[in-house]
């Protein structure tokens, strides 16, 4: 990984119900604010929100949504992005619903685009959301592959949203080798959870993670509270943005992430939570650790 600057852009889908014209209206401003924001602060690498083409919660069933979307890599909507990510030289990821193999299986997608303007890969979603599932009543069916993609800035996975409080996940990436983790979200739940499980997710791993959370409301009226977060693999905050629509930026140093035990401090960073695992342990619990579980608490 060589030292860069990052950026997460928070913005609102456009209102109303979901059609053609929205999603196409929606890929021209996410465009439109990466340009903003790359000629604000030279950003070498983007991240837009989950879903940023149509918002989380379509207010249609899986069919209709398969309809309205693309195939991912490939496709319309897919054009523009990856067209703005080769005018401005950048590397680009977004958060957008992609087309299964057949009618009604849609995946929540995040796909990267380089500075040539080419898909470098496309990651779906592997622990969506509980409502948004397909199963449960919802619109997405999950993934099942992790995406660690080999960049000039650095390997780079991808998680979404509420993959972000499954550590293994994470872990995957990171053995595999990810330098950074970026989460398109559109975060349902508090900015407290928000910023611990990106902190969380960095720390456990000595990866930077670059949140980018949506804001504003999506076509079924749910609101999402922005607080976009860039973090470093010592789990320090060091871009944090507000409720409205904007940006976050940061230099990413791989020389400076780790230096000190703690931020600014004296004490050398003497410990790695990836080297320092104890693998034989992990071993004999390997079965425990793939079986099922659940919480002994009540829960809704």
């Amino acid at each position: 990984m060589r030292a860069f600057t990052a950026a997460a852009v928070q913005l609102a889908p456009g209102s109303g119900p979901l059609a053609v014209g929205v999603v196409k209206d929606n890929v021209a401003r996410a465009a439109e604010w990466v340009t903003r924001c790359v000629e604000s602060t030279g950003a070498e690498l983007v991240v837009l929100p989950e879903s940023v083409t149509t918002g989380f919660t379509p207010a249609l069933s899986a069919e209709e949504l398969w309809d309205l979307v693309d195939e991912l890599p490939g496709g319309a909507l897919c054009e523009p992005l990856c067209d703005r990510a080769r005018e401005l030289g950048v590397h680009l990821v977004w958060g957008a619903y992609g087309r299964g193999e057949r009618r009604g299986v849609v995946y929540n997608c995040a796909v990267l685009a380089g500075p040539g303007g080419q898909v470098l890969g496309v990651y779906r979603k592997t622990h969506p959301f509980g409502p948004e599932l397909r199963e449960r009543g919802g619109w997405v069916t999950p993934g099942d592959r992790v995406t660690v993609v080999d960049t000039p800035l650095g390997r780079i996975g991808m998680i979404i949203c509420f993959d972000g409080d499954f550590p293994e996940l994470s872990r995957v990436q990171a053995v595999q080798g990810a330098e950074i983790l970026c989460r398109p979200s559109a975060l349902l739940r508090s900015a407290d959870l928000w910023e611990l499980t990106c902190r969380a997710r960095a720390y456990d791993n000595h990866v930077y993670v670059i949140g980018a959370n949506a804001t504003g409301a999506d076509p079924a009226g749910v609101l999402y509270f922005g607080n976009s977060l860039i973090v470093t693999p010592g789990a320090e905050v060091v871009a944090r943005g507000s409720t409205h629509e904007g940006w976050v930026s940061a230099r990413l140093d791989p020389q400076r992430a780790l230096a000190a035990l703690t931020p600014g401090s004296s004490v050398p960073q003497v410990f790695d939570h990836l080297r320092d695992r104890n693998l034989s342990l992990i071993r004999r619990y390997a079965d425990d650790l793939a079986g099922p579980a659940r919480t002994s608490f009540p829960h809704g």
